[in-house]
């Protein structure tokens, strides 16, 4: 499986199908590597994790993340293993324990310390059996890792790190905990914008969807962040969290996730007109590599 230096991160719920398809083909076709689809409430990541798949010939599809809570780590682990063999291992799992808002809150399942969750989670995947045609690799799993505990299960039972929503700083310092080897596939939200107001101004209404999640909260306190910062959207939280400006400055600050010890960076084009769930195209042309 090949990620490619970079890829693309973005929700499907907005597409129809047929759209969905024509998307990853426009984005095999630019070059990107991979492309990273969610789970919240919308799509299942399986069903259109093989879609795409069978769409494409040389694109790796991730999951950016799957909900542990939604299903049980034998299902999880035939999952993986079908959709590896079935894309030639095209296919990357990414994993996570989501939020307590989310798990409770809209699932009505108890939420489980998040470490501990995650590992019990690995250590069953592991200990499934599965009797399906192999893929041609061992398949690979990382998970959504944050905190240095999370990040050190990734380095010692995964096969590395799939931050989301931080920083090159945040980079660095998961590069450290985990050290040379396991995998780093961080997430950057990009917005080609060089007005300073306009792009913050789109940067908030994406910002405000996970401004409440604790996970990503305390992530930010951890990367010096304030709480007067994260409640009112300052604008040092939107340049540290988002990458915005000229085509040069947006690279710039790839680079800078690549300098931290960054093997895989998957941006997040957001709308500068600051229209949720919008594919920003001129964006992804402009990044393309």
């Amino acid at each position: 499986m090949e990620l490619g230096r970079t890829g693309v991160w973005f929700f499907q719920d907005g597409f129809t199908s047929p759209e969905a398809a024509t998307a990853a083909k426009r984005i095999e076709a630019l070059g990107y590597g991979a492309l990273w689809i969610p789970e919240t409430v919308g799509r299942s990541p399986v069903a259109t994790a093989g879609w795409l798949l069978s769409q494409t010939t040389q694109l790796a599809i991730a999951t950016g993340i799957m909900n542990i809570y939604h299903r049980e780590p034998g299902v999880t682990l035939a999952a993986q293993q079908t959709l590896a063999e079935q894309s030639s291992d095209r296919f990357l799992l990414g994993i996570g324990v989501s939020h307590k808002p989310l798990v409770e809150g809209v699932r009505g399942l108890e939420y489980l310390p998040p470490v501990a969750a995650m590992r019990a989670y690995l250590e069953k995947m592991q200990a499934s059996p599965y009797t399906g045609p192999a893929p041609g690799q061992t398949p690979k799993t990382v998970i959504a890792a944050l905190g240095p505990k999370m990040l050190e299960l990734a380095a010692a039972q995964a096969a590395g790190a799939h931050p989301y929503f931080s920083s090159p700083e945040h980079t660095r310092m998961a590069r450290e905990v985990m050290g040379e080897g396991p995998l780093l596939c961080v997430e950057q939200k990009v917005i080609l914008e060089a007005d300073p107001d306009k792009a913050r101004a789109a940067a908030r209404p994406v910002a405000q969807i996970y401004q409440g999640l604790p996970n990503y909260r305390n992530n930010w306190l951890r990367m010096g962040l304030t709480e007067d910062d994260i409640n009112g959207l300052s604008d040092r939280f939107i340049d540290a969290t988002f990458a915005w400006g000229s085509v040069d400055a947006i690279n710039d600050r790839l680079q800078s996730h690549f300098d931290a010890g960054a093997d895989h960076v998957c941006i997040q084009p957001v709308d500068p007109d600051g229209i949720l769930g919008r594919l920003d195209w001129e964006a992804l042309e402009a990044l393309a590599p």
